[in-house]
């Protein structure tokens, strides 16, 4: 029964998906947005809506659930900066394949990169927040502030960006009003609610379902919190993107998953330094290697943007090799510490 739940989660997933990619697109047209405020800000805060209140939960339960948080935290960066650049990698490669597209990725350097950019430094800042002693908790709590205003700020920068494309590209129908040539804003707002209903139902279901098939199999609760679980709610961020691939949309592809990695590098760890310790005890060699590996995995990508001005999807399928240096590193020193 476990095993047809989690199908039906990643069903609903599928759906909510197609729903909140469709709508958002709208979205910003009616608001005439520019396609780096769609992908990083838009779609990224929308889509991180079911991980981010993983740790939010975990931080209000009693008892020992805060290294769950701490792992979700820490586990999201980790998956969207290898796994998810793995799988948008063999999306492009895959629709080039069946001539669907081709295989040289257009998005905006400047919105992919500037993301790329903004997610190092500050996911860098928080990883530093960790040897701040604890003795210094106003100086970390004083990080955790910095982490949050440079979100806002960021935000900011993409919304307000002079030299963003704000270029026309063929709309699908809205599937809430197929008829509609520019469907009502009403219109897409509901499709967009729903979307997000179906999104967080559906990352519940699969999340339920994987807890207990692990519970079955006798895995632990850090590597769930870790692996499993930002796996399970990091679908809804690369489904998207290659929804967009397959449509020729690059910059919203990747803004989705690069305008995420900066939501949660920065707001998530701030969550975190607020609500916990945020010390090298909470964080554990699990948690300060998935750090690294996250910052490893983006500061390539990083610097093809910064000396090509492009991404190449073979850069991209990297992100899968780096993403093993994680399981590989907790398995072989860390399996069976606390």
């Amino acid at each position: 029964m476990d095993a047809v739940h989690l199908i039906f989660g990643l069903g609903l997933i599928f759906l909510a998906a197609e729903l909140f990619t469709n709508a958002i697109e709208w979205f910003g047209k009616h608001i005439k947005a520019n396609e780096g405020t769609v992908g990083s800000v838009f779609a990224a805060v929308g889509t991180a809506l079911p991980e981010t209140s993983v740790p939010l939960v975990a931080f209000l339960k009693n008892g020992g659930s805060h290294q769950a948080g701490i792992g979700a935290i820490v586990g999201a960066p980790m998956m969207l900066s290898t796994v998810a650049m793995f799988v948008t990698g063999v999306a492009v490669l895959a629709f080039a394949a069946r001539n669907r597209r081709s295989k040289q990725i257009t998005a905006d350097y400047r919105v992919v990169g500037r993301d790329l950019r903004w997610f190092f430094l500050v996911y860098l800042t928080a990883l530093a927040a960790a040897f701040i002693p604890h003795a210094y908790r106003p100086a970390k709590l004083a990080v955790g502030g910095v982490l949050a205003a440079g979100y806002a700020y960021y935000v900011y920068l993409t919304v307000t960006c002079p030299d963003c494309g704000r270029r026309e590209s063929e709309m699908r129908p809205l599937h809430f009003a197929r008829r509609a040539s520019k469907p009502r804003l009403r219109f897409v707002l509901t499709q967009l609610l729903a979307s997000l209903v179906v999104l967080v139902v559906g990352a519940r279901t699969f999340v339920d379902s994987v807890t207990s098939i692990s519970a079955a199999l006798g895995v632990s609760a850090l590597v769930l919190s870790a692996i499993i679980t930002p796996i399970a709610t990091e679908l809804p961020e690369k489904l998207n993107s290659v929804t967009w691939m397959r449509h020729k949309k690059d910059t919203l592809a990747l803004g989705n998953i690069t305008g995420a990695m900066v939501f949660q590098s920065s707001v998530l760890p701030a969550i975190g330094i607020f609500c916990t310790g945020w010390g090298l005890q909470e964080l554990g060699h699990a948690g300060v290697a998935s750090m690294i590996v996250a910052l490893l995995a983006s500061s390539i990508l990083w610097a093809e943007m910064t000396l090509r001005k492009r991404l190449s999807p073979y850069s991209l399928l990297l992100g899968g090799a780096v993403y093993l240096v994680f399981p590989a590193y907790f398995f072989g020193f860390l399996h069976g510490r606390p």
